[in-house]
């Protein structure tokens, strides 16, 4: 399977790497250079996103071998300190894994602030498709991220982990993998439904939700962050799904681009007490040492999800697209 194009860099860093992806002999930064520069912001997104896109698809005409050359790793290495340090002073910490996932069904007064609200509410078909467009990025890979997780769990939380996992890989038909449902969502909306065509237009704040689960799923030592975000993802995945399923309705959306949020609607539900009983409370049992790790992951993950929410909302709000257009 052939893999997206290279994207266009945007900024000395991605540069560098993207050069270097690309077969040429250019030195990479170290780690002095990168200080001073936005962990959220585009050129380190991008350079993170493309370092760790060598562990799924890759890109078309790169080098398998890429994937572990010495010298990128230590870039990326050193990319994710700084995404992490911003992370860990950025989001809220603190309080029980019990307290984390209870907050996540408080939703804000008239659902100030959410998208799918916004979306259900006075969204128009071309910010439907936009956010569609964005959401690919993870989306046509959904789940991959979390299958790492699963040699790192054992007893309860690996079985758990593996039950949800089965569903959301379409348990064991092709059709029905939740990738496959999205690329089929994506064509009833008239959007190219191929791998990675939507990352030159995403922000660096879509970039950061995704980028975040991969360093969580790659890292041993970050298992506990990984139960968390996934466990703020199922949380919050079945209403905000309906909200959506509405909204593509209420735009004339086909059914096949109904049937993804559809799907999500009664899957999550169930995932949601799988997540709870079995995967987060099997972890702690067997490891409660993680208990902030994990904490760490459902603040992260809202953190990262709030920002990304009001750069959406602030451009469509203004009538802008949201977009980049580089």
């Amino acid at each position: 399977m052939t893999g997206p194009r290279l994207p266009r860099a945007r900024g000395e860093v991605s540069a560098a790497v993207l050069d270097r992806l690309a077969g040429k002999p250019v030195p990479l930064p170290g780690r002095t250079a990168l200080t001073g520069g936005d962990p959220y912001g585009e050129d380190l997104q991008l350079a993170l996103y493309a370092l760790y896109e060598l562990h799924y698809r890759g890109f078309e005409g790169v080098d398998d071998r890429l994937e572990w050359d010495p010298e990128l790793l230590r870039l990326r290495a050193d990319v994710e300190d700084g995404f992490l340090a911003a992370l860990t002073a950025d989001a809220p910490s603190g309080g029980t894994a019990a307290e984390a996932l209870a907050d996540l069904l408080v939703e804000p007064p008239g659902g100030r602030g959410s998208v799918s609200h916004f979306l259900l509410r006075a969204g128009e078909p071309w910010q439907v498709k936009e956010y569609v467009a964005l959401r690919s990025l993870y989306h046509l890979k959904e789940a991959d991220p979390h299958l790492w997780v699963v040699p790192r769990l054992h007893g309860r939380a690996k079985a758990g982990m593996v039950a949800i996992e089965y569903d959301e890989f379409g348990a064991g038909r092709a059709e029905d993998v939740h990738a496959r449902l999205f690329a089929d969502l994506m064509v009833d909306l008239g959007l190219d439904p191929a791998y990675g065509t939507y990352l030159d237009a995403a922000p660096a704040d879509v970039l950061a939700v995704v980028t975040m689960m991969s360093l969580f799923g790659l890292h041993r030592a970050r298992r506990g962050a990984l139960v968390g975000h996934f466990a703020a993802v199922e949380v919050t995945s079945s209403p905000g799904a309906a909200r959506m399923a509405d909204a593509l309705r209420r735009c004339g959306a086909g059914p096949a681009a109904q049937r993804f949020y559809d799907e999500h609607v009664e899957a999550d539900a169930v995932h949601e007490q799988l997540v709870r009983r079995e995967v987060v409370q099997g972890l702690l049992a067997d490891e409660p040492e993680r208990e902030a790790d994990l904490v760490f992951g459902v603040h992260a993950t809202t953190f990262l999800e709030d920002r990304l929410g009001a750069r959406l909302l602030d451009s469509w709000q203004r009538g802008r697209t949201a977009l980049r257009a580089g």
